[in-house]
């Protein structure tokens, strides 16, 4: 039993509160996933590429670490510290040697993308939250998750969302009965995923089927015949967010929408404090469905 929350603005105005509505909805979860959580905030591009890195011994491992990195890479690297992660901006040029140069460290690459930023820690949502200042950011778009691990230990990098590919990322409320073998699948063709946890392995789907040319609505389509088992996928990308649940459809879903917004969460209490929700067209997702809002 997990909590996924997702909230997509169409009104510019929104968006410096897009953090501390998320934020709320993500607590309200607390009592479907209290392990971990974590967030995926979109917001707008800047000039570079940014790099999400997460350390457990942050004052150690980010110590000096934008100077040596430049070095590394040959180009400027500019770092902005919170908490027990790092953004660091970079020309998009330089991703390979950035990248490489980090793992040879022993440094988590949680995201990478234009626009993306991934947030994830064990803790209750409401004291992850806290720690990185969640409410206080501002996006287009974010997708979230708080976690009850029931499969897999209770670490960081088990928590979602999970991030294979630029400015893409997913959320699971589920369990895939076919991870393995699909692990396998992807590993022949180069896709290969850190974790043992099944989301990530959706994740790598969706992201390996995008980049083949499909579009997101299409790879979202191929998870009901590829995948198995019982789940509710929210994916995010540089783009938009979108919504499938397994042809059973198990997990509870429900989704708002108003002039100004997009929401999805596990349960109805998530959208309590959203403006205009009262007005809000409310709907439960039918199963085996595609649902997308992109700009």
């Amino acid at each position: 039993m997990c909590g996924i929350v997702g909230l997509f603005l169409k009104k510019e105005e929104l968006q410096p509160r897009l953090g501390d509505m998320l934020t709320a909805m993500l607590v309200t979860m607390s009592d479907r996933g209290p392990d971990s959580a974590g967030i995926a905030i979109y917001g707008n591009q800047g000039d570079g590429l940014k790099i999400t890195v997460q350390s457990d011994t942050p004052v150690e491992t980010f110590d000096n670490l934008d100077k040596d990195l430049s070095d590394a890479i040959g180009a400027t690297a500019v770092m902005r510290i919170v908490d027990t992660h790092a953004v660091i901006t970079i020309p998009a040029d330089a991703e390979t040697a950035a990248v490489s140069f980090l793992e040879d460290r022993d440094i988590r690459v949680m995201a990478i993308g234009k626009s993306m930023e991934i947030y994830k820690e064990v803790g209750l949502p409401g004291d992850v939250a806290a720690r990185f200042g969640l409410r206080e950011m501002a996006g287009t778009h974010g997708i979230g998750h708080t976690r009850m691990a029931t499969e897999s230990a209770v670490t960081t990098l088990g928590a979602h969302p999970f991030s294979t590919a630029s400015d893409q990322c997913l959320v699971h409320n589920g369990s895939l009965s076919n991870h393995n073998q699909m692990r396998r699948k992807l590993a022949r063709k180069g896709v290969v995923t850190k974790t043992e946890n099944d989301t990530e392995v959706g994740a790598a789907y969706i992201s390996s089927r995008i980049a083949d040319g499909a579009t997101l609505g299409e790879a979202l389509e191929g998870t009901l015949e590829d995948l198995d088992g019982f789940f509710t996928f929210v994916t995010g990308t540089e783009k938009g967010i979108g919504v499938v649940r397994d042809p059973v459809a198990c997990k509870p879903a429900v989704m708002a929408e108003t002039d100004d917004y997009v929401a999805f969460a596990s349960e109805y209490r998530a959208f309590a404090d959203l403006p205009g929700i009262e007005q809000a067209r409310v709907w439960e997702p039918e199963p085996a469905t595609v649902y997308f809002w992109e700009r």
